[in-house]
């Protein structure tokens, strides 16, 4: 991919919560956006780590031993088979960065879990 990808332009074209949108790859990674808002599901990636960047809003990781508060422009890496949760209280439009094959709930699966898709 070669092309300039707007990130307000990206995040416009979908409405739905916990969804990851695909829109670049790198080294066998997914640049993904996703839109989060309420509380997510405990899960893990045993395989890969993965980098939330919050591009608008603010959100929460929970940890089994404390919490991380990530607002506008802050990032946080959640190294591989850490169990985590995050939760929005308001809308927040994060970009994560996860190997290609992960799933967005990880190995707890579920009614959340979203096949990430190209938008």
């Amino acid at each position: 991919m070669t092309d300039v990808v707007g990130l307000s332009d990206k995040f416009a074209l979908f409405d739905e919560q916990w969804s990851p949108k695909i829109i670049a790859q790198v080294n066998g990674n997914d640049v993904r956006l996703a839109k989060l808002e309420g509380e997510f599901v405990w899960h893990s990636h045993a395989d890969s780590d993965e980098m939330f960047l919050v591009v608008k809003g603010a959100f929460v990781i929970r940890l089994r031993d404390r919490q991380l508060a990530l607002g506008e422009g802050e990032i946080a890496v959640i190294p591989r088979g850490v169990e985590h949760k995050p939760e929005a209280a308001t809308e927040a439009q994060v970009l994560v960065v996860v190997q290609s094959e992960v799933v967005n709930t990880g190995d707890t699966g579920g009614e959340r879990t979203a096949e990430a898709e190209w938008i």
